[in-house]
């Protein structure tokens, strides 16, 4: 019988005898580097975001020359992963890693002393395979035809003129992932990577890799609260949600090793939109105090991953966040996202609520405008002019990620209306978009084929400049034309004159105790706001509660001695409502993971409001269960007390007894709450699953309604959630399809 938790891992010593033949290096959880110098084989095992930086940072991967050619090392192969999604995160970009061997080792580059006629090559199950395969041709090309682009609403002529500029970004044609990029699929067997070296699935996620008697064994497992790091550390910050105001998240590019990729976030009346979603989003936010049930939207440029990869984050709420990108770009995002998840296109839709922009428009989001400009590249993309009216008129920003520099899109007119390039008009009117004035502009400066150039901007009318999008120094030249911006650091618009996290507090407390008088949340309000700095506890599990903490902005980590168990709590969350209802000693520590700042309610003054209004009763036959459901990994973060009671005021129990069998049907969700079952998967292998655990989660997922059977092993108690009110609340629906891949791969063996 599989089990469907993690298996237990084996000493390497077990494998086989250790030489230097081989060579085993933990790089950071959840990626390994074997190498195998006689064989000519360097395994980056594991591929999340931003591996190629641990690579980069434990020296793995370094700079040489050769004939006078200065080039870099790293790996020429890639062992994926069972499983796309770990730890609320993609748990396979190769994107990068191919990029890196193509043109940083030089592997495609002609008459480069890295390039030996071989390819790089991806390892892996058959169907993350062929994910990546898919993945990787979305991300080289985004949209492939005239016809994808006619069905995002653009014109017949325009999509014909984008076609011809994607194909000469693509060198002439678009070709199939195969063509440059060699695979291995590895099944029950043992297979042969190269010059001897073999490769053999042990378990889900769990590899070994032997050469001429020598073997190690890498387990690409996650457990199940563990995150993959971030490749830089990040200091803490304070920042201020202001009127109107640009908060600098990133400078860097995909490949600098110190700073995070190019973004924003816009800050407009207190609420926070972030421009782009780059690898390692959970640590740039936290870093920031900022939890990701604050972010109001994200405006996407464009798919590739270091502007993308961050996109599970915006999963992990308790409501969908709003997606702002135009039609086309929104396009190659979700068929980039659905290739790597294998799933239908309009799963995109569960997790984000869409609001198509207009090209060329302004938009309005609120108070708030956004204009997109069509930028070219080799996927589809768009920068963004935003802006604001303020006492002295509009105040503008402007994001320019990604650009082409000027030189580039010169070389590429033609006037062979049939030939891949782009026309005079084209580029005369990208030149003059580029060059709008504002307030703010924040340029991509990475330089090559398809990012831009700080000399394009030297003449540039706008107030002030910020160079980003690379992992080098600045030239002086550079230094003349634009402004850094470390991170953390903000440029206010317009001023702000009020203190949104006093809205905040009001919004919540209206949202939890929408039948409360206007009177009554102003005396909850009339309390103080107290900010906590990171790593500071706030509540003490065994501690009486004086206080219930309102969590106004930024993350908290709970934890209990009880099973060992922890999760975040975000912005919006109460802390201590329940100990302090049923007059009952703290159950939880909980330590501020950022800047904190939160409400602080007297005790004695939370249970009379409570008493007094009526929601005493309620909130007791609710609490228990929703106790329960608060130390689930399934619903144990990002859940806002109101989703809670919505969830719990949903759910029915079933008891089991043991050896009994029960018939499961679509329309709940099945949680243990006490015992244990098995269930049979795929292949006829058991799962056993229990407490804390669930099953029916396909039923939940899929218009594909089935029935089967589960087993008690002993006296089990379900709570049945009712699938229509679970399946809505993204952060418990990506964690239920992380299951669904995890358990379909167990099944496999």
């Amino acid at each position: 019988m599989v089990e469907a938790s993690n298996p237990t891992p084996l000493p390497d010593s077990a494998l086989g005898p250790q030489t230097n033949l081989i060579r085993k290096i933990q790089v950071t959880p959840g990626v390994f580097w074997v190498e195998v110098p006689e064989a000519d084989l360097y395994l980056m095992c594991g591929s999340p975001p931003d591996a190629v930086k641990h690579l980069m940072r434990r020296g793995l991967i370094v700079e040489e020359e050769v004939d006078g050619v200065v080039f870099e090392s790293g790996p020429n192969a890639v062992l994926l992963s069972d499983v796309m999604l770990q730890g609320g995160s993609f748990a396979n970009l190769s994107e990068f890693p191919v990029l890196q061997m193509f043109y940083r080792q030089g592997m495609i580059l002609p008459d480069h002393p890295g390039n030996t006629g071989r390819k790089p090559i991806l390892i892996g199950t058959e169907d993350q395979v062929a994910a990546q395969l898919n993945y990787i041709y979305r991300g080289n090309y985004g949209l492939v035809s005239k016809e994808e682009i006619e069905a995002t609403g653009i014109d017949s002529e325009t999509a014909e003129e984008m076609m011809r500029m994607k194909l000469r970004f693509a060198f002439g044609g678009i070709r199939d992932t195969t063509e440059f990029v060699d695979t291995l699929v590895v099944g029950r067997d043992a297979e042969e990577i190269r010059n001897g070296v073999m490769v053999k699935r042990l378990d889900v996620n769990v590899y070994e890799i032997s050469y001429r008697g020598a073997s190690v064994r890498v387990d690409l497992n996650l457990p199940r609260h563990r995150q993959y790091e971030s490749a830089y550390p990040l200091s803490y910050h304070e920042v201020d949600r202001g009127y109107f105001s640009v908060i600098h998240s990133g400078e860097g590019d995909g490949w600098d090793i110190n700073r995070p990729t190019m973004s924003s976030i816009i800050c407009f009346q207190g609420k926070l939109f972030l421009v782009d979603a780059g690898p390692n989003l959970p640590a740039i936010m936290n870093a920031l105090g900022i939890s990701v049930s604050e972010i109001e939207g994200i405006f996407h440029t464009h798919s590739h991953d270091d502007h993308f990869a961050g996109l599970p984050t915006l999963m992990q709420t308790d409501h969908r966040i709003r997606y702002f990108a135009t039609p086309l770009v929104r396009a190659a995002v979700t068929k980039k996202l659905t290739a790597m998840l294998g799933v239908e296109e309009r799963e995109f839709e569960h997790y984000f609520d869409v609001h198509d922009l207009d090209f060329d428009s302004w938009n309005k989001i609120g108070g708030m405008e956004v204009r997109p400009i069509f930028s070219p590249h080799p996927v589809e993309t768009t920068c963004f002019y935003f802006r604001a009216m303020g006492p002295e008129g509009y105040k503008t920003y402007g994001h320019m990620a990604d650009i082409a520099a000027f030189s580039v899109l010169e070389s590429m007119v033609t006037d062979d209306d049939t030939a891949p390039g782009i026309s005079e008009a084209r580029l005369a009117r990208t030149k003059y978009e580029y060059h709008v004035p504002t307030n703010v502009k924040k340029i991509d400066i990475g330089g090559g084929m398809i990012h831009g150039s700080a000399l394009d901007f030297k003449d540039d009318p706008s107030d002030k400049i910020i160079l980003a999008h690379t992992d080098r120094e600045h030239t002086r030249e550079e230094k003349e034309i634009g402004s850094g911006a470390p991170f953390g650091t903000v440029d206010v618009l317009i001023e702000g004159y009020q203190n949104y996290v006093w809205r905040f507090a009001f919004e919540y407390l209206q949202t939890y105790f929408g039948n409360a008088s206007n009177d009554q949340l102003q005396m909850l309000l009339n309390n103080p706001v107290q900010t906590y700095n990171p790593e500071s506890i706030i509540v003490r599990e065994g501690d009486a509660h004086e206080h219930v903490h309102l969590i106004l902005t930024g993350n908290v980590e709970w934890l209990t001695s009880e099973g060992q168990m922890s999760g975040m709590l975000s912005a919006g969350a109460f802390i201590g409502e329940r100990s302090v209802l049923t007059e009952r000693p703290a159950s939880i520590t909980v330590r501020a993971a950022s800047f904190v700042r939160a409400l602080r309610i007297p005790a004695t003054l939370y249970v009379n409001f409570v008493k007094s209004n009526n929601f005493y009763d309620d909130f007791l036959d609710l609490s228990n269960a929703a106790n329960f459901l608060q130390r689930t990994w399934l619903l144990g973060e990002a859940i806002s007390q109101p989703v809670q009671h919505l969830i719990a005021k949903s759910q029915t129990m079933a008891y089991i007894s043991s050896g009994d069998y029960f018939v499961v049907e679509p329309g709940n969700l099945f949680i243990v709450r006490s015992g244990k079952v098995e269930r049979e998967v795929v292949g006829d292998k058991l799962i056993s699953i229990g407490v804390g655990d669930f099953f029916n989660e396909e039923n939940v997922l899929f218009d594909a309604p089935m029935t089967f059977k589960v087993r008690a092993l002993e006296d089990t108690e379900v709570c049945m959630i009712d699938a229509a009110i679970i399946g809505e609340v993204p952060v418990a629906r990506r964690k239920m399809f992380e299951t669904f891949l995890l358990r379909m791969q167990a099944s496999q063996g």
